[in-house]
């Protein structure tokens, strides 16, 4: 990977991480537009793109840690609220471990992308549309907990956002807005950090291989700097209710892609068909 291609994915992780649009559904749109429209045909080290695709996300985890660094303090004195982050992190967890190539593969997918863009939109209409407003993320109850922790389990597949996914599941279990959307951002963390430990482990024991460790540098710090920045606005746009914007933009982006993907294939057949 390039550095100028590095950049790129980090801004796109750091804008999508937060928005909930999906950011490793747009790393793989991204990526393929990238390499199409500048004629390269990269060959794919095993494991090499969810190793970038892990980095960038430890990147957007700093970016949590500083915006919502009063809150994570207050944790020491909340010992209700970690159990609930952890439980909520225990089906994405599980998940995870349990089919980690089975996503990785899907990561080279886009029209799984552009389906799962959909489930995205339609997320975030209804947890709008039936949202409480009732509680605070410290009055949540364990099983409250677990269940934002499903709705953050199927955030796994590329194109249904994480953060518009729990931020759903935090509405429709009677979270105020921006209690919904700090418990989100919590609960990123043990599993970025988990995701993060998993990739190390297989860099560690020679499964992965760093071929090329400055684009990942480049890539990690972009994606905390403009995750950052986007993070400080996402928080106002919570509050206003404004979260069926991003609706309508999957709804489109998820259109145009299976619109590409299905033109993509007629055109393969019939380069196939005149061989």
């Amino acid at each position: 990977m390039d550095i100028l291609k590095a950049i790129i994915l980090g801004i796109v992780q750091g804008i999508g991480e937060f928005l909930p649009i999906s950011s490793s559904g747009h790393l793989v749109i991204v990526d393929h537009l990238y390499d199409a429209f500048t004629g390269r045909n990269p060959v794919k080290e095993a494991g090499q793109d969810m190793l970038f695709n892990v980095v960038v996300h430890v990147g957007t985890l700093f970016s949590i840690l500083i915006v919502y660094r009063e809150a994570i303090w207050k944790l020491r004195l909340q010992p209700r609220v970690c159990l609930n982050i952890i439980l909520a992190s225990v089906p994405a967890g599980v998940l995870g471990i349990l089919f980690k190539d089975k996503f990785e593969q899907a990561f080279s997918t886009p029209l799984i992308v552009g389906v799962c863009w959909f489930v995205t939109a339609t997320m975030l209409l209804v947890g709008q549309r039936l949202e409480r407003n009732e509680i605070a993320y410290e009055d949540l109850s364990p099983l409250k907990a677990f269940w934002i922790g499903v709705f953050q389990a199927v955030a796994l597949m590329p194109g249904i956002s994480r953060s518009g996914s729990t931020i759903t599941g935090g509405l429709l279990t009677g979270l105020q807005r921006g209690s919904a959307g700090a418990f989100s951002f919590l609960m990123a963390i043990p599993v970025i950090g988990g995701a993060a430990l998993l990739e190390l482990k297989d860099v560690l024991t020679g499964d992965v291989k760093v071929s090329a460790p400055m684009p990942l540098l480049v890539g990690g710090v972009t994606s905390f700097l403009v995750g950052w920045l986007v993070l400080r606005w996402l928080v106002m746009l919570i509050a206003r209710g404004r979260l069926h914007w991003f609706a309508y933009y999957c709804f489109t982006a998820g259109t145009l892609t299976v619109i590409w993907q299905l033109f993509a294939s007629v055109s393969e057949i019939g380069a196939t068909a005149a061989l």
